[in-house]
């Protein structure tokens, strides 16, 4: 039985397909073994490519734009970053009945943080607070404002507003409503940020950072790069770390208290947001929803 779509929009893909795109354009390639992977991504199809490469497929229009913003911004700023990162390899056309430019990219062991825990959970708040200090400092010069291609992260909070304001309310007698309601109208109190841009990843969930060896090590999916208010990174904070990790992440990051309240804020909402709408359809996602309002409310 195939997967459920989780968009109304998504485009159906293959081991055959992606076969064929091989064949038809990388040829040098086509020999390997290929197998999909069970990811919990919603923009992307992944399929590993023998032992040490995958291939990434567009599932949805929303993201073919992010296709070439990881080619152009990915080797650029990787060396500036303490965790490995993703490392594109070819680009892909359109082609075999398929519309969109696609990738292949290096592949990443480890397992992500929502199958794996991190053996120390404060190493992981400092791992991860270098790695978002460190993206921070990379000259923004170019990189792309907050925009569909990156479903708007790092905008200012009150454009989400209209939609958490909605979400809130679907979510009675699964999450304490009325603390939700609160926190978010003290995120949206806080002062906004009126500084230059900075860079951000924007999806940093349980399901995007991987662990190797007990340790954070990896940092995954991309797609929602750009440059804008970092207290979206912040989210982090809630939507993968715990009270133990939160402390050294914090100090690292070296934020002040109105963009902790932003990234309480982005955490929230990205969390009310995506339970309801994945909860049949990516039950990880809604599961890492549903521990993040935990964290938030919780911690709040």
């Amino acid at each position: 039985m195939p997967p459920l779509r989780m968009h109304p929009d998504e485009l159906d893909a293959n081991a055959d397909l992606v076969g064929r795109l091989l064949a038809a354009q990388h040829p040098q390639w086509a020999h390997r073994a290929l197998e999909p992977v069970d990811s919990a991504g919603t923009d992307h199809a992944l399929y590993r490519l023998g032992a040490d490469m995958v291939v990434r497929l567009p599932r949805i229009p929303s993201a073919v734009a992010k296709v070439a913003k990881e080619h152009e911004w990915l080797p650029r700023i990787a060396p500036a970053l303490p965790l490995a990162v993703p490392e594109p390899l070819a680009a892909g056309r359109p082609g075999e009945g398929f519309p969109w430019p696609w990738s292949v990219y290096r592949w990443l062991e480890g397992e992500t943080v929502w199958s794996r825990r991190p053996d120390d959970e404060e190493d992981a708040g400092a791992r991860l607070g270098r790695f978002v200090a460190a993206l921070q400092a990379i000259d923004p010069a170019g990189g792309p404002p907050p925009g569909d291609h990156n479903s708007f992260r790092g905008e200012p909070l009150a454009g989400r507003d209209r939609e958490v304001r909605e979400a809130i309310p679907a979510l009675a007698g699964e999450i304490d409503t009325g603390a939700a309601t609160e926190v978010w109208e003290g995120a949206l109190e806080a002062p906004v940020w009126r500084h230059p841009p900075r860079w951000l990843h924007g999806d940093l969930l349980p399901s995007n950072l991987l662990v190797r060896d007990g340790r954070l090590s990896a940092v995954i999916d991309f797609g929602c790069l750009g440059v804008g208010d970092p207290a979206c990174d912040l989210m982090a904070a809630w939507t993968v770390l715990t009270a133990a990790g939160r402390r050294p992440f914090r100090e690292l990051v070296a934020t002040d208290d109105a963009a902790w309240a932003r990234g309480r804020g982005w955490a929230l909402s990205q969390a009310v947001i995506a339970i309801p709408y994945y909860r049949v359809t990516n039950p990880v996602l809604a599961g890492i929803g549903r521990r993040t309002v935990a964290e938030v409310l919780g911690d709040a």
